[in-house]
């Protein structure tokens, strides 16, 4: 005789048996007999009360970020529902997998505009990958096991609605996952041979060739390194992939646009020929010359040429192609470009050093970043918000390949950073993890460290508090409006921590913002340091007036130098012509 299961905890089997040991939700009466399921189930699988179904969606996308697997989520229906809609497109527009379980009222209230009746199936349509609505109880797990499949082969959102009902139904115990036969790959077809030998020229023939790397490349970084050091290549990559390459690598310049660093925007100007390998950085015609020789790498055939014209297309595995270039060229002993970025490298970190110690109130952001660097263990994991800050994180935080930074690329929504700390430390519960917020994305979601308290999280919360949504105010000043709905009111955020169970700091001073991280390192549960920041605008790199041109006369450089404190910068073109570049 077939033992007896209510479908809910059948379908909670599923998930244990895809090695998901937590869910991240808030209960809704249309959720009652999932609940009833994950209470059941509670020594295999943890539920993670969150305080808005927003936070439990970015930290599922989160976690998906920082390990590669599933993030799951839970909302109920109507309101519920809805909330978990900004969370689910932030997976969406990076890539990740995540499962997201929608409470419905019970099949006989359906379709008769009942209490938080929605149709969801609509709403979901565009984020999701898969999004089905379970008819019968026992469909249930088998519904759910290939929603996380879905999720996984697409690297995208699996949506599963379940009729409150259907949860409770009793039905066979005899379902059996498909986890275990659930085959993953990494033999990518082998690059073309005719391909590399053409690349290969390409890189060792020209004069100021780059090599631009994304995400797709990111456990390719030693073969990224090995073909840099072979040709004298300077190394560039996309704000997501900072870390790949250590950032203390004198060949490393960052990244281009306006999340981006000066060497990082000027070097990918002046390139005649660009390695583009597991990148689809959309700003790529802003800053790669239209003419310059472009050879690509990717898994995805429809991103070959999707940026910019290409001489070179490969589709294959950047860590084969890597390495089969790298064996296909012959050594270069020195190159007048490469040597000419590295001191325009040299120049931008040395610029950077004057603002850390300056002593002033407001403080200087540099000064924050300084701090982070100085206690992050060589495995820290940063979640970085949106704003300003993700400026400031990708010049000023200084990251090697063993640590971990995600941030909310694609879909850019400001809130990410808190949540995503969450998920982070739920299933790196050993290492240390920061997230860095601007005051106005961390008020989107402070109701959440109640979350960190509740589950005795250690994670370091910096708030960089400048009173000002301070990337719309400089798009503002770009397109010369006044300013309009960008102040903020200033609040103590250490303190309205230290109220809700964490530790808290108000931060002025530099003695206060040492003492507030030395105290941090070794703080039981969450840390919140809210320090006071001047709002002072990130300088553009995108829209650099170091020289005269025929747009800018001495005048624009005079004010542009003042405005930014750029004392000391020198245009690229200057090191250009200085190493006959």
């Amino acid at each position: 005789m077939t033992n007896k299961i209510n479908a809910a905890d059948a379908m909670i089997k599923v998930l244990e048996d895809w090695q998901i040991d937590h869910i991240f939700g808030l209960p809704g009466g249309s959720f009652d007999s999932t609940m009833n399921a994950l209470y059941n189930r509670q020594n295999s699988i943890k539920y993670v009360q969150v305080r808005h179904e927003e936070t439990g969606a970015l930290a599922a996308a989160g976690e998906a970020k920082f390990t590669g697997k599933i993030g799951v989520t839970f909302g109920s229906a109507g309101p519920g529902a809805v909330h978990l809609l900004n969370g689910l497109y932030d997976a969406k527009h990076d890539g990740v997998p995540v499962l997201a379980l929608v409470g419905q009222v019970g099949t006989d209230f359906m379709n008769t505009e009942y209490f938080q009746e929605l149709n969801e199936n609509p709403i979901f349509a565009d984020v999701a990958v898969y999004n089905r609505t379970v008819m019968t109880a026992e469909q249930l797990p088998a519904v759910v096991d290939q929603a996380i499949r879905q999720a996984y082969e697409h690297s995208g959102v699996a949506v599963v609605t379940i009729p409150k009902d259907l949860g409770w139904a009793e039905i066979d115990d005899d379902y059996i996952s498909t986890a275990g036969n659930y085959a993953v790959t990494e033999n990518y077809p082998l690059p073309d041979k005719v391909a590399v030998k053409q690349a290969a020229e390409i890189l060792q023939n020209a004069k100021r060739p780059v090599i631009y790397f994304g995400l797709g490349a990111k456990k390719a970084g030693p073969e990224l390194k090995r073909l840099s050091d072979r040709l004298k290549i300077p190394l560039m990559s996309s704000a997501l992939a900072k870390g790949v390459i250590a950032d203390d690598d004198p060949a490393y310049m960052g990244s281009a646009g306006r999340v981006a660093t000066k060497p990082g925007v000027e070097t990918a100007r002046a390139a005649d020929a660009i390695l583009f390998i597991g990148s689809n950085f959309p700003f790529a015609a802003y800053f790669f010359s239209p003419t310059a020789k472009f050879i690509q790498v990717d898994v995805k055939p429809t991103n070959i040429g999707k940026r910019h014209h290409v001489d070179v297309g490969i589709l294959a595995d950047a860590k084969t192609t890597l390495t089969a270039l790298t064996n296909q060229v012959e050594e270069v002993g020195k190159r007048a470009f490469y040597e000419a970025a590295l001191a325009n490298k040299r120049e931008w970190r040395d610029w950077l050093a004057k603002f850390v110690d300056e002593d002033k109130q407001p403080l200087n952001v540099d000064s924050v970043f300084e701090q982070i660097n100085r206690i992050a263990t060589d495995d820290a994991i940063f979640a970085l918000d949106v704003g300003n800050v993700t400026i400031d994180g990708v010049r000023l935080l200084q990251m090697k390949p063993t640590q971990k930074m995600a941030t909310s690329g694609w879909y850019a929504t400001m809130g990410f950073a808190l949540p995503a700390a969450i998920g982070a430390q739920f299933s790196y519960p050993n290492r240390q993890v920061f997230s860095i917020s601007g005051d106005g994305g961390y008020t989107m979601v402070m109701h959440d460290i109640l979350t960190q308290v509740k589950y005795q999280q250690p994670i370091i919360n910096v708030v960089l508090t400048n009173q000002s949504l301070g990337f719309i105010e400089a798009e503002q000043d770009d397109t010369k409006q006044p300013h309009s709905g960008v102040d903020l009111i200033d609040a103590n955020f250490g303190a309205a921590a230290t109220d809700m169970g964490a530790t808290g700091y108000e931060v002025h001073t530099l003695s206060e913002l040492h003492q507030a991280f030395d105290d941090a390192k070794s703080t039981n549960g969450p840390v919140v340091i809210d320090v006071k920041i001047a709002n002072d605008r990130p300088l553009p790199v995108e829209q650099l007036v170091l020289t005269t041109d025929d747009q800018h006369s001495q005048t624009d450089v005079d004010q542009f130098i003042k405005q930014y404190h750029a004392e000391g910068l020198t245009p690229f073109s200057e090191f250009l012509a200085q190493y006959k570049a």
